[in-house]
């Protein structure tokens, strides 16, 4: 009998033609996104808005002829993904404990933005507000399509994780003008003008998507920075509101 020979998988490949319109339907449904949560709907529908977004970016780069894996949703990778994201999680919470035992690192957790929450409220944002409207966008959109899109594979490739980098800081733009409010900004930047701080957070932002991408590109899928964002985010607000509520 012979052996049958299964053919090498062929990389995913978008012709330039087939890419541009994709990327751009991609970007206005991000833009038309980060303009109705942060200007026109109530906060109850930012994470409803989140998770439709985040369905849509999946169904857009499906059609486009995108695979699973090649935007971070391979199920045959998640087991290593949960571990990278996990640990990535641990570290991250590492580092908020080490900053709350530290007096002179407090003020960082020192935000306007977050106002004074009940338990419920808290519940709310740590747990629904920003995993779906937050994390799950984010991390779809711009560590798993727009590099997908751009032209990302197997192998890292630094024009398709700029990119999607860059976009991610334009990304911050709306909620950059409110960035003075945080304590430790203030202290850092307030004798700067607002136009600058909000530059400043984007390329911050930038930087961390690199790292992001860079995360989910060794644990091979979007569970990597999906957990390193959740710890970021919904801990950060955690610890904010343990050290308001003491």
């Amino acid at each position: 009998m012979s052996a049958v020979v299964t053919p090498a998988r062929r990389p995913e490949v978008l012709t330039l033609r087939r890419r541009v319109p994709v990327v751009l339907t991609a970007v206005l449904l991000l833009a038309v996104s980060t303009v109705l949560t942060n200007r026109f709907l109530p906060g109850w529908a930012y994470p409803v808005t989140g998770a439709v977004t985040a369905v849509a970016l999946i169904v857009l780069a499906r059609g486009a002829g995108l695979s699973p894996a090649s935007i971070g949703l391979d199920r045959d990778n998640f087991r290593r993904a949960a571990l990278f994201g996990l640990a990535g999680f641990a570290v991250v919470l590492l580092g908020f404990g080490v900053a709350m035992a530290v007096p002179s690192l407090r003020t960082l957790f020192h935000d306007g933005r977050i106002g004074s929450p009940g338990f419920g409220q808290l519940l709310w944002l740590a747990l629904i507000r920003i995993p779906l409207g937050t994390v799950l966008l984010e991390e779809v959109a711009f560590r798993g399509v727009l590099p997908a899109l751009l032209g990302a594979g197997e192998r890292w490739r630094w024009g398709p994780v700029l990119g999607a980098a860059g976009l991610f800081g334009l990304w911050h733009l709306l909620p950059s003008l409110a960035l003075e409010q945080n304590a430790a900004v203030h202290a850092t930047f307030g004798g700067l003008p607002l136009a600058v701080v909000s530059l400043l957070a984007m390329i911050a932002a930038a930087g961390a998507g690199v790292f992001l991408y860079w995360w989910r590109h060794t644990g091979r899928g979007l569970a990597a920075p999906m957990m390193i964002h959740l710890a970021t985010n919904s801990g950060g607000l955690v610890f904010a509101w343990l050290l308001l509520a003491h």
